[in-house]
This record gives C-alpha cells, sequence and structure tokens, in this order.
C-alpha cells in the first residue's frame, strides 16, 4: 500500500501561517519613504490589510500579496486554504477580487510534480468561487514547499473598508471560529483525528466572499481578517492610536472543537509567543489571564474571518443574515472609551 503524502513534513514553520512580528514589520517598513503621489489611498504605513490606488473617481484597484508553506497534508485543500487566505486581504477591504498571480517554491528533488499540479488545482477552484482569473506567475525551487497568490480587487474609492475606523459603543463580529494554529500544530504532530482535520480544513477553505457580500450593505465602521496575529493582535490593530477601545467577551468567542483542551497541553504555534509578548502590555490586567485563554486568543489564523465593527442596531440584522447564508458569525464583544485598551471579558 502507497505510503500517504504528509505535505506538512515540507513546511519550515511551526504549523501556522503566523507573520513576521508587528515590530519587526514596523522596523523594516515604517521609515521608508512613500512616493508622493495622489492616487494612493491606502498602503503600508497603517497596518491595513492591502492598499489601495485610485484610478478614477469610481474605481480604485486594491492590491494584497500571502503565501505560505502547508498546514494540512493534502495538497488540492492546501492550495484552496492559500488561495482563499490570499482573497480574504480584498474582502477585508470591502473589495472583489478580479485577477491574481501565483507565487510557488516548491522541491521538484522530492516530491512529484503531480503534488505540484494538485495544490495549483486546489487555488484555481477557489479562484473559479470568486470569479477571480489567474493571469500568471512564478515558481522557484526551494527546499520547502510554499504557495500563494498576488490579488488585484476592485473597489469604489469611497467605499473602502479600513481597519482602524472603530467607533465607541459598536458590537464587534467574528465570522469564523479561531483557533486552527493550535489545531495545525495538532495535525503536524500527528494529534488530530480526521473528523477535526476535516472541520478545520473546510472552515480554512471557505472564502470570506459571502460574508464582505453581506456586510458592504451595512454602515460598517471598520474591518479586518483575522490571521497570523491572532484575534487579539488584529483586534489590538482596530484601535491602535485611536479614541477607542475593545472588550472582547472570551465565552461569546466561537472555537473550533478541541481547541481549548489543546491549548491546555500546550499544543500551541511558535508564532504565538511572539504575538502575545508583543501585545500583552495592551491587555488590561492580561498577566491576570490564563495563559491558555491568551494562547487562544493570539494563535495565529491561517486563513480567518472578518472581524467587523458595527453599529448595535444593526448587528442583530446582519448575524441572521450570515448565519442564513451559513456562515457562523457571533457578536463576540464590543467597542469601548478606553482608549487603545483591550479588554478580555471571561
Amino acid at each position: 500500500m502507497e505510503e500517504k503524502i504528509r505535505l506538512t513534513q515540507y513546511s519550515e514553520y511551526s504549523g501556522c501561517a503566523a507573520k513576521l512580528g508587528p515590530c519587526v514589520l514596523t522596523e523594516s517598513l515604517g521609515d521608508l519613504t512613500q512616493t508622493s503621489c495622489e492616487e494612493l489611498l491606502v498602503d503600508f504605513r497603517h497596518s491595513e490589510d492591502a492598499g489601495v490606488y485610485k484610478i478614477s473617481d469610481d474605481v480604485a484597484i486594491v492590491q494584497t500579496v500571502d503565501f505560505f508553506p502547508p498546514v494540512v497534508d493534502d495538497p488540492y485543500s492546501f492550495g484552496q486554504i492559500a488561495a482563499a487566505n490570499s482573497l480574504s486581504d480584498v474582502y477585508a477591504m470591502g473589495g472583489r477580487p478580479v485577477t491574481a498571480l501565483s507565487i510557488v517554491c516548491f522541491p521538484l528533488h522530492e516530491l512529484d510534480v503531480s503534488v505540484l499540479k494538485a495544490i495549483a488545482e486546489g487555488g484555481m477552484s477557489k479562484l473559479r468561487e470568486a470569479g477571480c482569473v489567474l493571469l500568471g506567475g512564478h515558481s522557484i525551487k526551494d527546499d520547502s514547499v510554499k504557495y500563494g497568490l498576488a490579488v488585484t480587487g476592485l473597489i469604489h474609492p469611497s467605499k473602502i473598508l479600513l481597519n482602524n475606523t472603530p467607533k465607541p459603543e459598536e458590537h464587534l463580529i467574528l465570522t469564523k471560529p479561531i483557533g486552527n494554529g493550535i489545531i495545525n500544530t495538532a495535525i503536524r504532530l500527528g494529534k488530530a483525528d480526521d473528523d477535526l482535520i476535516e472541520i478545520v480544513t473546510r472552515s480554512m477553505a471557505m472564502l470570506n466572499k459571502t460574508a464582505a457580500e453581506v456586510i458592504v450593505e451595512y454602515p460598517v465602521s471598520a474591518c479586518t481578517d483575522v490571521t497570523g496575529f491572532g484575534l487579539a493582535g488584529h483586534a489590538f490593530e482596530m484601535i491602535q492610536d485611536t479614541k477607542v477601545g475593545i472588550a472582547l467577551d472570551f465565552n461569546a468567542v466561537p472555537l473550533y472543537p478541541q481547541t481549548a483542551v489543546m491549548a491546555k497541553k500546550g499544543l500551541v504555534p511558535g508564532g504565538t509567543k511572539g504575538n502575545i509578548s508583543y501585545r500583552i502590555d495592551h491587555v488590561q490586567d492580561g498577566s491576570e489571564l490564563p495563559k491558555w485563554i491568551l494562547d487562544i486568543l493570539f494563535d495565529p489564523q491561517t486563513s480567518g474571518g472578518l472581524l467587523i465593527s458595527v453599529p448595535p442596531s444593526v448587528s442583530s440584522q446582519i448575524i441572521e443574515q450570515l448565519n442564513e447564508k451559513g456562515i457562523p458569525a457571533a457578536v463576540i464583544g464590543h467597542t469601548t472609551g478606553n482608549a487603545g485598551k483591550l479588554e478580555i471579558e471571561k
């Protein structure tokens, strides 16, 4: 019987798609001198999910890029997850993805090209679902597998959703559970059962397309997608350098099955520690929280959901509409007047 491939063995990371720490990005990019350009509406300087460039009074382009090593062993599923993750930043800005370029690193000396084809086919399936066309891409030989997309979308210049513009006393909505970094670590270590792998894989491969189409019809104050910095890290990005704070209700945050059990056992990815150390000073009474709760809230997510700040008057209507469309959205907290502080209610 042919042995099944363990694609996660060809990942040089620790079971999640963790980003470089925010401090690394700030030190590397923060002092760069940007080209003077009136058409530039959003760039790297404000921790936004994507950049936006104005083409005309009615059209702007949204651009983003993301790629990472395998988080699951099935090549086709990995391609779907990586593509969904890459497309997500356009949705988080309120845009519609239209074109993509693939980015591939692949160990041809160790894996058959059929594995790469399966990854690419998985990615194409999500591009078709998004109505986004693949123009081409670039590939290199490498010792580890990495795959993702550079994506271009379209948006009206006056309808851009930013991540750092929430208003006080609003509801926070999350459209996917969290904890997949913890479970991806368990997958890599052979400690996750098939049912759990199926649940998490299906969720990571789900596009944020439907969620984005729903929320753009409402007065959304701020929006981001939850990825490498974890729920708490991206929540803090929403309030950084603002007069607004956030209170998260931990008991209201949807978790994948077994997430809490695995966190208590210490099955956490390497990126979690960096996320916590960089942001813990901004968590009110953070040192008093149980470690496993912090590990979950700062768990690096792969292809996570959207985190949305909306007026309380529309939150129940948004939740109802999202749930009717099969999106497990929930209100997980609210914004406050406690400027720049993240409170965890448990």
